[in-house]
């Protein structure tokens, strides 16, 4: 499925090789201040350009088809389009010898090799596109909440440039830990059980491709604690709390004190040394030299999607709260 959310819902479209990439959005309430140019800071943190990242150059430029009107939204469906100019399809043919690491073999298997496979299709880092766009969005529903991520680490090393550069030297990919602090949260957002905040924001970073691990507050060390040391004690009557190991989130519920969590991302599966895999048309294992623009370290692009399916996620519940109270 390509939808996500209940109240605020986003539905993303497009292949990396097709005419454009876009979202759809409903839910969105009317009567907020919107212009292109509101797109346009985290639009430019997506793209690719700086050392590390793919040389395809998209404008990105959104084409607002619906839902926004005399600089408002008018709580009609909003749909936006970009359109992709900058294509080279003839690099990319892994049907008979699929990439090691990316969905070329299962696209081709779950749909009978009816998907449009150019690029990686729509299973491409270039339908984020529309995810940062519905975040923009997202964002103006939800103003008091404050969302950052950042890359922390790449290639196992705090030193990003260093571990990018090296990456890039060997013809190789590296991956990264990208942390997300979210600050000003009300008390109470969030559901025990499936609709627990950590259950719905995991969902969401997951639909990210190339995420392979999420933790929050503690994480994994969480295990190796005692409960004495791991209890994060109240200090005043607003809740707040001594420490955050439970990231902010109790039973499932927003408790008033920051989210934070971490994603750990893959390498980038296409690189540019050459690969001993599977040949299907030949039935052989042989060399696969992958000749296309791709990502050293896809994790230097993907803070601002965190972000964006972070806002997509919060304004969900928000919305869905302010139901609840009617």
């Amino acid at each position: 499925m390509n939808s996500f959310g209940r109240i605020f819902k986003i539905q993303i479209f497009g292949e990396s090789h097709g005419k454009s990439a876009g979202v759809l959005i409903d839910g969105c309430p009317s009567g907020i201040s919107f212009i292109d140019k509101d797109f346009r800071k985290d639009l430019l943190r997506r793209k690719s350009g700086a050392k590390g990242t793919t040389s395809r150059k998209e404008d990105d430029n959104p084409l607002i088809m619906s839902g926004i009107y005399n600089g408002f939204t008018t709580g009609a469906p909003i749909s936006i389009i970009f359109n992709n100019l900058d294509t080279r399809s003839k690099d990319y043919n892994f049907r008979a010898h699929p990439r090691p690491g990316h969905s070329d073999f299962v696209a081709d298997k779950k749909f009978k090799s009816y998907n449009d496979d150019r690029g990686g299709g729509h299973f491409s880092g270039r339908i984020t596109v529309g995810l940062v766009a519905a975040g923009v969005i997202a964002k103006k529903i939800i103003p008091e909440i404050n969302i950052h991520a950042k890359l922390i680490e790449a290639g196992g090393n705090n030193n990003i440039s260093k571990a990018v550069e090296k990456a890039i030297i060997e013809k190789n990919s590296i991956g990264g830990v990208i942390e997300c602090q979210i600050s000003n949260l009300p008390i109470g957002l969030g559901e025990p059980f499936f609709n627990s905040v950590e259950s719905v924001l995991s969902s969401a970073m997951f639909s990210i491709p190339g995420i392979k691990a999420i933790e929050f507050g503690s994480g994994f060390e969480a295990a190796k604690m005692k409960g004495k040391e791991h209890n994060d004690l109240i200090v005043n009557d607003k809740g707040e709390t001594q420490t955050n190991y439970a990231a902010g989130i109790n039973g499932g519920i927003t408790n008033g004190n920051n989210i934070v969590f971490r994603i750990a991302v893959k390498p980038t599966s296409s690189i540019s040394l050459p690969q001993e895999t599977f040949n299907f048309k030949t039935k052989k294992i042989e060399k696969l030299e992958i000749k296309g623009r791709h990502d050293a370290c896809i994790a230097l692009r993907i803070p601002v999607i965190v972000e964006a399916l972070s806002a997509c996620t919060l304004a969900d519940f928000v919305l869905l709260n302010k139901c609840k109270r009617k």
